[in-house]
Parts: structure tokens; C-alpha cells; sequence
């Protein structure tokens, strides 16, 4: 993705002359592409109310970035093995980011300029708070099912003395019912079946002779089922453990096992349900949020404008896209040609060193120009 530059300056002749230079000159050194960026005539109020407006759209300004950040960051979750399509899920309005930003236009239908700015920041408020909210809530109930999913699914996996037996075990593995005998699980390494086979009837008395089974096999060794009196049941497992086979404490419960593969299987099923309705909700919301956020972005250059360069409204935007490794020469440039706007500024930024007494700037931030950046880099998940 990419950093853009959104910049402003007087609307007038000697202005739209700075303009043409700058864009010869980037053209000519290919530093940036600049295209124009429209901003409709917005209903001013009082400078009072647009000094106070402007400090509201700065925090709004950054509470919309963090929201379509998450939801950027959250469809990777969603897209799981599928991460390198995040991307091509990030439109806006049907179109890529890029594409929406050069050609900006201001939804008329959503924010009708003939309403006061304070009344069309209140309603991008309110809507990137109503999306924030949803993402919340919806990504709590999928993160839910997905846990609990991969919880369950953790357990299939491992090796066999800490896997669970869910797909493993049969009903006919075991005596089932009896007050006397009952039928335990050992784990035998691989190295130790010829032992096992040995052994297990004299590992304690009452072994039901030839009742072992290999039931289920991984890399390192074999589960095998041996069927004894209930009575012999510790001092088998503590005569086991001593050979170096372990006994799984398990017992077979058919309605158990068969709820286990149940959940399984329905949150497995919750999930596919949840996920074709979550990822559509999660672009058109994207869509919403980002087009929300540029129009953040082209009411902090309008109020900001006005502020800076007075009324009757007059001033021109324009989007820089600089080129790679081009970001301090386009700086210099910009600075040059707009330095008449404010030469107290473009002499503090020009020479670091000046010390002017009630007056901070920094190069970073204040320019003789209004600037300010669009950062897509931020969308980048991978």
C-alpha cells in the first residue's frame, strides 16, 4: 500500500501559478502523481465553532484509522490460511483504495453539505462508533465458536497419551457392564511391544489372558487394550508404569463420546455458517469506514483551510502520491513553492536552528501549506 500527501493552498491566480509549478516540476523530476481533490463548498459557521470543530476532527480522525485498521486486521483472522487475499477484500465502494482516493468525490447523499459541519462530523461519529460496536460483537460470538472449535480440534491431535480417544475407540473394545472385570488402555513405545506382549499378563494377578489389543498406532508407540479384575486395578497400573507403559485414564461412556463428536461436528458447521455473512458484513463495512475516514480527511482540509487562509472560501486540494525515496526532495519542493504563504514558517522549516519567541513549529507537522498524510501502509496485514 501507499502514503499520500492531502495538501491545500489558495485558490487564487499567483496561487494556481505556484500549483502549475509544482506540478511541472514534480512531473518533470518524477517525485509525486498529483491529481486534484474535489471538496465541495461546506457550510463554514463561525471561526470560533470551526477552531473547536478542528480539534474534534483530529480525534475523530484517528478513532476512524484505528477502526478500519481493525477490521483490516480482523479479515485476516477471518481469511485464516487465506492471508494474501486480505487485500483484494479492501474496497471502496466497489473500487481499490487507490483508485477511490484519485478520484474522491463527496457522497452527497450520505453528507448533504447544506447541513452545518458540526452536524456532518456528528454523523461520521456516529457512524464509525456504530460500526466499531458491531465489529465487537460480531467478532466476539465468531471468536467463541472458533475457540471452542479449535479446542476440540487440539485434542485430536498429539500423541497418544494425551490426544483425546473420541475417534479412536470402538464399543467393542471394551467389557462393558461388568461389576468384576473392566478394560484399561496402555501405551506401549514402539520399541516395547515384543516386552508388552511378554509381560502383561504377569504384571499383576488376575490379567484376563490373550485380551490385548493394538487398537491405535502413532510414530512412538501403540495404544493396546488389556481386560482385568477391578479389584487388580491400581497395582496393575503402578507395575505398568514401572515397565515404562502407561495406562490412560479413560473410560468408555457411549453418550460421553458421542456428545463430544456432536460438538465437534456442530461447532464445525457453526463456523462455516458464520463465516460467508461475517467476511461479506466485514467488507461492506470496510467500504463504509474508509470512505468515512477520507471524508474526515476532506473536512480537516476544508476547516483547516478556512482557518489558515480566511474567508471568502478560496483554496485548492490536490493528492500527492510520492514516489519511492522521492518523500524529502517533494518536501523541499513543496516548501519552495508554497513558502510565500507563510515565510515566518517556511524560514523555521528551512533553517531548524531559528528560535522564534511564542511560536513552535515543527518541520514534522506545520508546513506553509495544509498538509496532511494518508497512510494505506497501515492496512498491510501480511
Amino acid at each position: 500500500m501507499s502514503e499520500f500527501w492531502l495538501i491545500s493552498a489558495p485558490g487564487d491566480k499567483a496561487n494556481l501559478l505556484a500549483w502549475d509549478r509544482m506540478n511541472t516540476v514534480t512531473s518533470k523530476a518524477n517525485l509525486s502523481t498529483n491529481s486534484k481533490f474535489v471538496i465541495p463548498d461546506l457550510k463554514v459557521g463561525t471561526l470560533d465553532a470551526l477552531v473547536g470543530l478542528s480539534d474534534e476532527l483530529g480525534k475523530l480522525d484517528l478513532f476512524a484509522e484505528s477502526v478500519i485498521k481493525k477490521i483490516a486486521q480482523y479479515i485476516g483472522e477471518v481469511l485464516e490460511d487465506s492471508k494474501d487475499k486480505v487485500q483484494e477484500n479492501l474496497l471502496a465502494t466497489g473500487v481499490d483504495l487507490i483508485s477511490y482516493l484519485t478520484r474522491f468525490e463527496w457522497d452527497m447523499a450520505k453528507y448533504p453539505i447544506k447541513q452545518p459541519l458540526k452536524s456532518i462530523s456528528e454523523a461520521l461519529a456516529k457512524q464509525i462508533t456504530q460500526i466499531e460496536t458491531d465489529l465487537k460483537s460480531r467478532a466476539a460470538v465468531y471468536n467463541n465458536i472458533k475457540g471452542n472449535l479449535q479446542n476440540l480440534e487440539r485434542k485430536n491431535v498429539g500423541n497418544l497419551l494425551t490426544r483425546t480417544l473420541t475417534d479412536i475407540v470402538n464399543k467393542e473394545d471394551f467389557v462393558l457392564n461388568s461389576e468384576y472385570l473392566i478394560t484399561l488402555l496402555v501405551v506401549v513405545p514402539k520399541s516395547s511391544y515384543v516386552q508388552w506382549q511378554k509381560t502383561y499378563e504377569s504384571l499383576s494377578d488376575m490379567v484376563v489372558p490373550r485380551s490385548t489389543k493394538m487398537i491405535a498406532e502413532d510414530a512412538e508407540g501403540g495404544l493396546f487394550t488389556v481386560t482385568l479384575f477391578r479389584k487388580v486395578m491400581d497395582d496393575f497400573k503402578a507395575k505398568a508404569r514401572e515397565n515404562k507403559f502407561m495406562v490412560r485414564e479413560f473410560f468408555f461412556d457411549e453418550k460421553e463420546l458421542k456428545c463430544e463428536k456432536e460438538e465437534l461436528r456442530k461447532l464445525a458447521s457453526d463456523k462455516k455458517q458464520q463465516y460467508g455473512p461475517l467476511l461479506r458484513w466485514l467488507k461492506v463495512n470496510f467500504s463504509e469506514a474508509f470512505v468515512a475516514w477520507i471524508h474526515i480527511k476532506a473536512l480537516r482540509v476544508f476547516s483547516e483551510s478556512v482557518l489558515r487562509y480566511g474567508l471568502p472560501v478560496n483554496f485548492q486540494a490536490m493528492l500527492l502520491q510520492p514516489n519511492k525515496k522521492s518523500a524529502k526532495k517533494l518536501r523541499e519542493v513543496l516548501n519552495a513553492v508554497f513558502k510565500h504563504l507563510d515565510e515566518v514558517a517556511a524560514a523555521s522549516i528551512m533553517d531548524a536552528s531559528v528560535d522564534i519567541p511564542g511560536l513552535q513549529l515543527s518541520s514534522q507537522d506545520y508546513y506553509p501549506y495544509v498538509y496532511f498524510k494518508i497512510d494505506l501502509s497501515i492496512l498491510d496485514c501480511s
